[in-house]
C-alpha cells in the first residue's frame, strides 16, 4: 500500500489515542439519552483523543465530534448512530459507544418524515467510506493540539483530504446529509435591498448554502435553525435534588 499509507496509518493510531481529561459537564446517562434521542438528532460529543484537543482549540469549542441518530429503541444499545472515525471510516455504532463522554443532543425542526429518512438514507449510504491515509500532511497537521494560526484560518484547518469524495469527517458527512434536503444549519447571510421603492430601507436576507468541509461539531450546537435538547430535564424537579449533608451545610453558612 505504499509507505506514504503506512505513515499516515501510524498518525492517524496516535492522534486518535485518548488523553487525560478533565470535563466540568458530568456525562448524561446513558438510558436518558436512549429515551430522549429522536431519528434525525445530531449527538455532539467531547472527545479525549489528541485529534479531538485539536479540533476543540481550532473550533474554541466544547465539541469535537457528531454523530447521526438513524435509528431509536428502549435501550442504549437499541439506539443507533453513524459517526465518522478519523481511523475506522464511517460506521454504525450503538449509542452505548459513548459512554462516559459528555454529550448534547441537538435537533432540527420542522422537516417531514420523508425528508429526515432522506437524511439517514444518506449518512447510512456512506458507511464505508474511509479517509485517505495517503494524504499524511493534512494528518501531521494535529500533531500539535493547539496550532498557532490566526482565528480567521483556524477553520479551514479543519478540513482534512485533497477533494476526494469519500473522505470521512464527522462534521461534514452530517452537513452533507442535511444539505440533501436543504436544511440550513449555519448558512452564509446576505443582505439584499429591496427594489421597491415604497419598501426603500427595507432589507431582505437571503441564504447561500456554506461549503460542507467548513462545518465544524459545534455549528449544530450555535445553528439557530436546531433545538438544543437537554436529557436531564425531563421530569426535573429543583425540589427533590438529593443534595448531599455538607452541600446542605455549606449553603446554610452562606
Amino acid at each position: 500500500m505504499g509507505v506514504r499509507w503506512w505513515l499516515g496509518r501510524c498518525l492517524v493510531r496516535y492522534l486518535a489515542r485518548a488523553r487525560p481529561h478533565l470535563s466540568l459537564a458530568p456525562a448524561t446517562g446513558l438510558q436518558q439519552l436512549a429515551d430522549t434521542v429522536q431519528v434525525g438528532d445530531v449527538l455532539l460529543v467531547e472527545g479525549t483523543s489528541r485529534f479531538s484537543s485539536a479540533v476543540k482549540y481550532l473550533t474554541q469549542s466544547t465539541w469535537s465530534h457528531a454523530a447521526l441518530v438513524v435509528a431509536t429503541g428502549p435501550s442504549p444499545q437499541h439506539c443507533r448512530l453513524i459517526e465518522a472515525d478519523l481511523e475506522q471510516g464511517v460506521r454504525e455504532v450503538p449509542l452505548d459507544h459513548y459512554r462516559g463522554f459528555h454529550t448534547r443532543i441537538c435537533r432540527s425542526v420542522g422537516l417531514t418524515a420523508e425528508d429526515l429518512a432522506r437524511v439517514v438514507s444518506y449518512a447510512r449510504g456512506r458507511v464505508g467510506y474511509r479517509y485517505d491515509l495517503r494524504n499524511i500532511i493534512d494528518l501531521a497537521r494535529y500533531l500539535i493540539q493547539t496550532p498557532p494560526a490566526p482565528s480567521r484560518w483556524r477553520r479551514r484547518m479543519l478540513a482534512l483530504g485533497s477533494g476526494d469524495p469519500t473522505r470521512a469527517i464527522c462534521s461534514t458527512l452530517i452537513a452533507q446529509a442535511f444539505q440533501t434536503v436543504r436544511y440550513p444549519i449555519l448558512p452564509t447571510i446576505e443582505w439584499e435591498d429591496q427594489c421597491d421603492p415604497a419598501q426603500r430601507g427595507y432589507c431582505r436576507e437571503i441564504l447561500h448554502i456554506r461549503h460542507y468541509s467548513l462545518f465544524a461539531p459545534r455549528d449544530f450546537d450555535i445553528s439557530p435553525y436546531f433545538q438544543v435538547i437537554k436529557p436531564s430535564l425531563r421530569g426535573f424537579d429543583p425540589y427533590r435534588v438529593n443534595w448531599s449533608p455538607e452541600s446542605t451545610t455549606a449553603v446554610s453558612d452562606h
